[in-house]
């Protein structure tokens, strides 16, 4: 099967969970930016969270550009990865409610994590359906950057009991690793 449906599907979840994510903000009580400063917390987090789902959805993009061919293994994967992309505004919620305490830290690295797991799970079940010798295969190689990825992940779950901070950091350096263009798909695409 083609994979335009679902592309158009995932496409229509992401707007709405950015939808949803905007919509959490809260405004400011006062005029100045004195009280602009007390949501700053609340918005790091959406600005964090937006640049993460941008991201899935931008790389997203670029597994079906290489292999348009899809199967039901692509489809469960991918509602595995919109799943946990739902789940944002929620972590969001209680981020900033808890005031980013350690479980809320905790819970938002796992959210991110298991979307992650998704999305290696959704390039996995392209490869099957597509064959070792696909783009997509070709592409992402030995897929260092996804396999890093989980490795800092994995490493910041558990170091945000130690200091939320640091892997809050850590979850800012997987988006600093993905915001950097990924010139594998550019490479495969080309004639």
């Amino acid at each position: 099967m083609n994979s335009k449906r679902l592309e158009a599907f995932t496409d229509g979840v992401i707007a709405i969970i950015i939808t949803i994510m905007v919509l959490e903000l809260k405004v400011p009580r006062g005029g100045s930016l004195a009280d602009l400063a007390q949501c700053l917390p609340l918005l790091i987090a959406y600005l964090l969270s937006f640049v993460n789902v941008g991201l899935y959805w931008n790389n997203h993009h670029h597994l079906f550009q290489l292999n348009p061919r899809i199967d039901g293994r692509v489809l469960w994967a991918n509602l595995f990865l919109l799943f946990w992309l739902s789940l944002v505004p929620f972590v969001i919620r209680w981020l900033d409610e808890s005031a980013w305490s350690t479980g809320a830290t905790a819970a938002y690295g796992m959210v991110l994590g298991a979307a992650a797991i998704g999305y290696f799970l959704t390039e996995r079940a392209i490869i099957a359906c597509n064959g070792a010798g696909s783009k997509l295969a070709r592409a992402l190689g030995m897929d260092w950057k996804g396999w890093g990825t989980l490795a800092i992940y994995g490493s910041a779950i558990p170091l945000s009991f130690v200091s939320r901070w640091l892997a809050v950091a850590l979850y800012v350096l997987v988006v600093a690793l993905w915001f950097v263009p990924d010139r594998r798909f550019a490479r495969v695409a080309l004639p």
